[in-house]
């Protein structure tokens, strides 16, 4: 009845039905209130995901936003709900990445062997830790942005900015990692061959250290792929495209490495805890 009541009265479907024709009226009500209240729920859903979803600028897919939305909740929201309400409302996770090449590797300084070897995993923190630089446009020039992730988690641990890719920015990130006391002795730093980290210097502060250091294949972005995605990450669903200054483009970078990523960006490969989650289990070990 309800799907023909365009073509024809519900007095004469009833009739022919011999259904009662108040009791339709009655159900068509429940209906529309139903429908209301669907909507209704639906909207104040909405509402908790474009939150979540403007606060990741727009980087989260339904399976991040299902896992912020269901943190602390003890009745969970259907991942199918939310996806379907995204999908309603065009909220999609960005993913276009660009790569721009900071190594130069044509250099005469010898270089370690690749220790790691593409093992990626870790059993504590503080164990293998993964290091590489990036370059971002400004109006004043370039960005050099020197990382260091532990395999432990994904977790940041060193970050140093400046106009110059040289060994000193590289130097200032591991500098960055130690005063923040993230590494064992013993601990395998990997990085690149490029000359910065080839250099006497860096080296030399690796080993007086106690750290020790591994290095990638001559052009082979794989053996360093963790820290190749976290750059990834960072301009793909952080960054501008290009920034007026490069006091504006440092707070991006800064905000999302030591505030957004570790203990707001929840990953998947970590049952959907933020890497500050995780890396704090290890601490407890």
């Amino acid at each position: 009845m309800y799907e023909h009541s365009a073509e024809f009265s519900v007095a004469r479907m009833a009739k022919v039905l011999e259904v009662s024709e108040s009791g339709y009226h009655k159900w068509a009500a429940r209906l529309h209130m139903e429908a209301n209240s669907r909507k209704v729920r639906d909207d104040e859903l909405l509402a908790e995901i474009l939150e979540i979803y403007r606060d990741s600028r727009g980087s989260y897919g339904s399976r991040k936003v299902t896992a912020k939305l269901n943190k602390d909740r003890q009745t969970p929201f259907n991942h199918k709900r939310v996806e379907r309400i995204m999908h309603e409302n065009g909220l999609r996770s960005k993913t276009s990445r660009t790569y721009v090449c900071t190594t130069d590797s044509d250099h005469d300084l010898p270089v370690a062997d690749n220790l790691i070897n593409r093992d990626f995993t870790a059993k504590a923190r503080g164990e293998k830790m993964v290091s590489d630089t990036t370059v971002v446009s400004t109006g004043e020039g370039k960005l050099y942005i020197a990382g260091i992730l532990d395999l432990y988690g994904r977790m940041p641990t060193g970050l140093a900015m400046g106009c110059s890719n040289d060994r000193f920015l590289v130097m200032d990130a591991l500098d960055d990692m130690l005063i923040r006391g993230c590494a064992k002795p013993g601990c395998i730093i990997h990085s690149d061959r490029g000359s910065t980290y080839a250099s006497d210097d860096y080296r030399r502060m690796l080993k007086d250290n106690g750290l020790i250091c591994s290095m990638s294949r001559k052009g082979d972005c794989w053996d360093n792929a963790p820290m190749e995605s976290f750059w990834g990450k960072l301009k793909s669903e952080w960054l501008k495209k290009k920034y007026a200054t490069i006091d504006e483009a440092k707070r991006d970078v800064y905000k999302y490495i030591w505030e957004f990523y570790p203990y707001m960006r929840p990953h998947e490969a970590l049952s959907y805890q933020t890497p500050a989650q995780y890396y704090q289990q290890g601490n407890r070990a």
